[in-house]
């Protein structure tokens, strides 16, 4: 899918620490695209958002997920595989988004086929940064899939 740049990007953001949300939105508004930022506070809310299950009905499929895995109901390991699993949201670019430096913890995340895996920096400017370098290589270089299953075969 080529993103149009008069479109806004929604981006699910999945992050149960509050300075954590603050500091995503904070880096996102200085973005060159528009974008909208929806935040799931747990697992169990993330995939309510994106199965579109109680207050989420409505909710529009997100361009990208932005996963910590330290989460309370359901950690983001859990969410991973379930998305992954699911025919209909398996295309969602997921990037794993945690202060997570552990080599099981990035394994386990490419093993349930996460996009990407970044460490977020404690610092408010390399949080930018990596906030702009997720921007860069997810919407303006990569070409996204269409949304929903497998095209048939034409």
């Amino acid at each position: 899918m080529l993103l149009d740049k008069m479109q806004p990007i929604d981006i699910l953001l999945v992050e149960d620490n509050d300075n954590d949300v603050l500091l995503t939105k904070l880096a996102f508004e200085n973005s060159k695209l528009a974008n909208r930022i929806f935040i799931a506070e747990d697992g169990e809310e993330a995939l309510d958002f994106l199965f579109k299950r109680g207050k989420h009905v409505d909710a529009p499929r997100p361009d990208i997920v932005l996963l910590d895995l330290n989460l309370p109901k359901i950690d983001g390991k859990q969410v991973l595989d379930i998305v992954k699993s699911d025919e209909d949201l398996r295309t969602i670019p997921v990037v794993v988004l945690t202060s997570s430096e552990a080599e099981r913890d990035i394994l386990e995340s490419y093993k349930l086929h996460a996009n990407s895996y970044m460490t977020k920096p404690v610092d408010v400017q390399k949080f930018v940064e990596v906030a702009g370098a997720i921007e860069d290589f997810w919407f303006t270089v990569v070409v996204l899939p269409p949304e929903g299953p497998e095209l048939d075969d034409a």
